[in-house]
């Protein structure tokens, strides 16, 4: 999945697939880890978040499946 660097403390990267509603995010520590069932409409507000860290542990980490892939 392609990824964009994104501006974070915390983050270092992200990406998204539509078909299969599917981010991808990858930490500044190297851990990369994707969530699943995550509308594109929240991949945008994730996107535009002024803090990217805040934004995912308020609104995805606990909220979506996930697994760790890298």
């Amino acid at each position: 999945m392609d990824r964009e660097s994104v501006s974070s403390t915390n983050v270092a990267s992200i990406g998204y697939d539509n078909a299969t509603e599917t981010l991808e995010v990858e930490f500044l520590n190297g851990g990369i880890y994707q969530y699943y069932n995550v509308s594109g409409e929240l991949y945008e507000q994730f996107r535009a978040a002024g803090s990217k860290g805040q934004f995912l542990a308020r609104y995805i980490k606990n909220a979506y499946p996930y697994s760790r892939v890298g």
